[in-house]
Order: C-alpha cells, then structure tokens, then sequence
C-alpha cells in the first residue's frame, strides 16, 4: 500500500515535469494571441528550455522554434517602424 503510494507521488511528479513545457507553450500561445509578443518570446525560450532538459516532445520543440523565428522577425519589424516612426517625425519637425 504505501509502496503504491510512493510510487503515485512520484509519477505524479514526473508527469508535471514532463508537462512543463506544454504550460509554457500554452502561456506563450496565451500572450501571443493577445499581442504581448515580448512575453510570448519569454515563455517560449523559457519551453524551449525545459524541452532540451527532458528530451521529451520533439514536435513541440520544432513549433516552438518555428514561433520563436516568427516572434523574433515581428519584433525586429516593429522595432524598425518604431525606428522609421521617429526619424520621419524628426525630419518632419525639423
């Protein structure tokens, strides 16, 4: 009885450890979806990670290198509107 016990918490535990990821990925799907892209890369990273810890879950490794490039080429483009915003704006004032 108290072997099969033991035994639970400890699968129990793994499950969650092996689930990490898959928490991360939804999170960083959470804020993506709601245009917080700086966030979503964080969690993302913070997956990829855990993923290369477990070795577990190749396919989610693939996605979320895959959001990673995108997430990093629309942060690069904002950051250049941004960039091109102010320098209009200053040959505009000056």
């Amino acid at each position: 009885m108290i072997a099969l016990l033991i035994t639970s918490v400890i699968s129990s535990l793994f499950l969650k450890k092996k689930n990490l990821p898959v928490e991360l990925f939804s999170e960083g799907l959470k804020y993506e979806n709601d245009g917080h892209f700086d966030e979503a890369i964080i969690n993302y990273e913070n997956a990829l990670s855990e993923v290369k810890k477990n070795r577990f879950h190749r396919d989610l490794k693939n996605k979320i290198i895959q959001k990673l490039k995108v997430l990093y080429t629309i942060s690069e483009y904002q950051k250049n509107v941004q960039f091109t915003h102010k320098v209009a704006g200053a040959n505009f004032n000056a």
